[in-house]
């Protein structure tokens, strides 16, 4: 599990940016997660509590937003969802997606007080 080594991160991450803007509470932390990146949103949800014990986010509400698997079709140009069609383009039925979404990890939000 990965998971607690990348919330670490951005752990550290939010206490220096915090620090450098004189942050003294943060009252929500939202985190955007691709639908097919390596981080698995629900291990984010069960190790944050550990990740955040003794630090500047102790008491922040953590909010994930996870990102749909979107690509372009390359035959008909149309945007789709990868993983409700399975890679087929639901408009022309062809099997060549160019990914757009779905791969993110970042921090979309710093909620202070």
């Amino acid at each position: 599990m990965h998971e607690l080594g990348v919330v670490i991160k951005v752990v550290k991450t939010v206490e220096v940016f915090a620090q450098e803007n004189g942050l003294t509470k943060i009252e929500t932390l939202v985190l955007q997660i691709g639908a097919l990146s390596q981080v698995i949103p629900r291990y984010v949800e069960e190790i944050y509590p550990m990740a955040v014990k003794d630090t500047l986010l102790k008491e922040t509400r953590l909010k994930i937003e996870v990102l749909p698997a979107n690509a372009r079709c390359r035959t008909c140009g149309k945007v789709f969802d990868v993983l409700e069609n399975k890679g087929v383009c639901p408009f022309c039925h062809s099997k060549k997606p160019e990914m757009i979404s779905g791969n993110e990890f970042m921090i979309k939000e710093i909620v202070a007080c």
